[in-house]
């Protein structure tokens, strides 16, 4: 049977075994009031990556007062002068499996223009000193809500599960840096080592009340290449006198294309994106260099690979084409500390799909596909999947939006815009109902 036909049957399952288990909206009804309440001041003071300071001190204070052995400043960066925010909350509850669930703390440099009447007005400085508008428009504030909702539930139904529950609130997702951060100090020898481990997402293209979960690789590893494009500068009136890095530029940007249309199989999707091109200073200047910033997007490790070995090749064999000598070849630096690809474990993404179903409905489950944005969520799982991880997506659209969508082909604001907006209420009782159900299954007794 293949996955998909093993994961729609369990979904069919799931609405027929286990249909007595106690409804989780009661619970949820008796904090939903507090909880917006508690979202709405989040949105409204959103912190920068690196600086989470004052919502991560909330996060720590709320689980603390619910009863959990709460860890502050988890997470060791490579630039001492940056510090983590990473929170650990712990909740032993006798014998049985470990597992953690996740939210992010941070926001991003958006200025808001949904004209909420919590909409953020915060400015703040980021790393270079600049002073920067801040907004929740990912919805992290959206996810310390639920995470938060989920922490209480878990202490009322104490009685219904055994083990141990790490929460953890994760700084500076936004820049793929938190995770690893929180590794590196001792997340898994100072605290509990999980043996599954959970996260949700808000999403800005699925209506309110419905949940995508997807089977294996559901998002893109992320690496980031600068390649520094060297040439001869002189006069634009004399290019015969020079060796232009602009002309060698465009020529590798443009090849560059065809290592993934040429050399990369179209079932293993693949992408190569550059963002940024610097280079001269005046109209009549051929510079000496030229600098490229480069993202690369693959599921598996040995396309990952493939497409970085291409890069390399392709642009030092243009830069050999136009002449460019020797010493003056062009410098690529492949940041080794990238994110790897999500990978849902088949197994894991399976059992929980079928507990969603039960929870919310089967239909209300949607099985997605896979994404090329990266989420540093799949550190967590170590090299070669070691431990079994999922992330799923809550719907927060708002469905007759998402109906006027479709009919007149305006798309909806996407994840990171200044108009990213989700339906606070439903959203945050769907996400707190699905990972309050996927715990209690993991570690019932």
């Amino acid at each position: 049977m293949s996955l998909k036909l093993t994961l729609a049957a369990l979904l069919v399952l799931g609405v027929t075994v286990g249909s007595s288990a106690q409804s989780l909206d009661p619970l949820v009804d008796g904090q939903i009031g507090s909880l917006l309440a508690t979202y709405k001041t989040l949105h409204a003071a959103p912190e920068l990556s690196h600086y989470e300071q004052k919502t991560a001190a909330f996060f720590a204070r709320e689980l603390r007062g619910l009863g959990y052995s709460v860890t502050e400043r988890v997470g060791k960066y490579t630039k001492p002068e940056w510090t983590s925010y990473g929170v650990v909350a712990v909740l032993k509850n006798g014998p049985g499996p470990t597992v953690m669930i996740r939210t992010d703390l941070d926001a991003l440099p958006v200025e808001e223009k949904t004209g909420l009447p919590y909409a953020s007005a915060v400015r703040m400085k980021n790393d270079l000193g600049q002073e920067v508008p801040v907004m929740h428009a990912c919805g992290h504030d959206l996810h310390i809500t639920a995470m938060l909702g989920t922490a209480r539930l878990l202490m009322q139904l104490k009685d219904q599960w055994s083990g141990t529950l790490v929460i953890i609130g994760q700084p500076s997702e936004e820049i793929a840096g938190g995770a690893r951060a929180m590794l590196e100090d001792g997340l898994y020898t100072r605290f509990p080592k999980p043996d599954y481990a959970l996260a949700l997402h808000d999403a800005a293209d699925q209506e309110i009340g419905k949940v995508n979960v997807t089977p294996a690789y559901s998002m893109a590893s992320s690496t980031s290449v600068d390649i520094k494009i060297r040439g001869i500068g002189g006069h634009g009136s004399r290019p015969d006198a020079a060796k232009d890095p602009i002309v060698v530029a465009a020529q590798v940007i443009m090849a560059l294309q065809t290592i993934v249309s040429r050399e990369n199989s179209p079932l293993d999707p693949a992408v190569i994106t550059v963002g940024s091109i610097h280079g001269g200073t005046k109209h009549n200047i051929i510079p000496d260099e030229v600098m490229l910033q480069l993202t690369v997007r693959a599921y598996r490790e040995e396309a990952r690979k493939k497409l970085l070995a291409g890069i390399e090749r392709v642009t030092k064999g243009i830069a050999i084409a136009a002449g460019i000598p020797q010493e003056l070849a062009p410098v690529i630096d492949v940041q080794t500390e990238y994110t790897p690809a999500v990978y849902n474990n088949p197994a894991l993404t399976e059992r929980i799909a079928a507990v969603l179903a039960k929870t919310i409905g089967k239909d209300n489950v949607v099985q997605s596909q896979p994404m090329m944005a990266s989420e540093d969520f799949a550190l967590y799982s170590l090299e070669e999947h070691q431990i079994p991880t999922m992330i799923f997506w809550v719907g927060a659209v708002d469905p007759a939006k998402m109906k006027q969508s479709r009919e007149n082909g305006t798309p909806l604001p996407s994840l990171h815009s200044a108009l990213f907006a989700p339906v606070p209420e439903p959203t945050i009782r769907t996400a707190i109902k699905s990972m309050t159900a996927a715990v209690l299954d993991l570690m019932k007794k």
